[in-house]
């Protein structure tokens, strides 16, 4: 299954980007590059994986780094969320 990535730029609240599917390696280094593009705009950075129902290591990897950059990562189920807060990656579930 692939990975979609919608990029929604708000000129005050910055740019969020949307992942529907699975991260999962190669689709991790796709999204890195789209963070690093986007993080170019000095705005914030939101990475919204409502859409995600799984991550792989490569996937976690990158969203650690994300997560030391700054980025904003939301939306999570509770699975998710979970794996992430286990990783030592803040991340919000999309009921907070």
């Amino acid at each position: 299954m692939v990975l979609r990535i919608t990029r929604d730029d708000e000129p005050v609240s910055g740019v969020t980007l949307k992942l529907d599917g699975r991260l999962t390696d190669p689709w991790a280094g796709l999204l890195e590059q789209e963070c690093s593009r986007a993080l170019r705009s000095t705005r914030p950075v939101i990475i919204d994986l409502s859409g995600v129902a799984f991550v792989d290591r490569a996937g976690l990897d990158t969203l650690s780094r994300l997560d030391r950059e700054g980025v904003s990562i939301r939306g999570c189920s509770d699975l998710v969320a979970s794996i992430l807060t286990a990783e030592g990656i803040r991340a919000e579930r999309a009921s907070d």
